[in-house]
């Protein structure tokens, strides 16, 4: 055997760690070792392989030769993983980067996974679905749970998706709101409220779109600062409301009215997004444990005469198994 091709998995660790951050400090801080150690191990794979895997000049950057690299270095350490498992008992980590943190996506992620016995899962926070579509293309993590939408630059590595869950969404208006003591609503009877937005408006997609089909035309957004800082707004601005999964927590003391929409009801589709290609042995039995929890749920009904979900999420409904 070629002796280059007998790595090292410490060597490719460093190598992955750095290609992920593009830099020898912050690499070495988290594989706990020094700076000095990550140089040296890449600067062995670099005499292993006869080829420089980095520049170094002006910033940390991969070669040609380190970009052709870095998928199969990436499936190496999975290899490891699976094989150390094998032996212990213990199967590999799950990555599972989440985003849409004010609607809680862990609550639905942990009753999908509560009955699947020793899955080790590693949750991480998301920005948003365009930041962990990137993460998931890097491989910096396995999955992604969120609400998944068409992206304006696709990325170079094909994603694939699974739509688990439809939730129905209510309005949430404070106590002094004119529509506070309705015992329901419809979308149409929010046009004359504005529509409170907790983050930029260019990256919430849904009440983008819940906006322009029901004609609400008054709509202010700003800094996603928790859950908190919203629900004092919604309290002390009488014009405004928002929309909140049904089942998502707010605050016992919050003051708050969550309002059930109807005719049509509209639902928050959420999904697990991974890499097409060289993904996650685990899978399958994650979406396993979501199908089961969906069935015993009702995760996925849907009925077009009765719900709303955007033209996107339509297309989605079909191959997921809903009605």
């Amino acid at each position: 055997m070629d002796p280059r091709l007998d790595l090292d998995l410490a060597l490719v660790r460093a190598f992955t760690e750095t290609a992920r951050t593009l830099h020898f400090g912050r690499a070495a801080e988290h594989l706990g070792t020094s700076q000095q150690v990550v140089s040296k191990r890449i600067a062995r794979l670099e005499a292993l392989l006869a080829v420089r895997l980095f520049e170094r000049e002006g910033g940390v950057r991969l070669t040609e030769a380190g970009r052709r690299f870095l998928p199969g270095a990436r499936e190496a350490l999975a290899a490891g993983e699976r094989a150390v498992g094998a032996v212990t008992g213990a199967g590999p980590i799950i990555r599972i980067d989440v985003w849409g943190h004010l609607f809680a996506p862990m609550r639905t992620v942990a009753e999908a996974v509560e009955t699947l016995g020793a899955l080790r899962l590693e949750p991480g926070p998301g920005r948003d679905w365009p930041s962990v579509a990137q993460a998931l293309q890097r491989g910096d993590t396995d999955l992604g749970f969120g609400r998944v939408h068409p992206l304006a630059d696709p990325g170079p590595v094909p994603l694939a998706q699974r739509l688990v869950r439809l939730e129905p969404v209510d309005a949430v208006v404070g106590p002094s709101h004119p529509l506070a003591r309705a015992d329901h609503l419809r979308p149409a009877d929010l046009r004359d409220s504005t529509l409170w937005c907790p983050a930029e408006l260019t990256r919430l997609d849904f009440l983008r779109r819940f906006a322009d089909a029901f004609g609400i035309t008054r709509r202010q957004d700003g800094p996603n600062l928790g859950l908190d800082p919203l629900v004092r707004h919604l309290r002390d601005d009488a014009s405004c409301f928002t929309l909140f999964p049904a089942d998502a927590p707010l605050p016992d003391h919050s003051g708050l009215r969550c309002i059930p929409l109807i005719a049509p009801t509209p639902l928050y589709a959420w999904s697990l997004a991974w890499r097409s290609s060289g993904s996650h042995p685990q899978l399958a039995t994650l979406l396993g444990g979501f199908a089961e929890a969906g069935r015993a749920r009702r995760w996925l009904d849907y009925a077009p005469g009765r719900d709303w979900l955007p033209d996107t999420d339509q297309a989605t409904v079909g191959r997921s198994g809903g009605a």
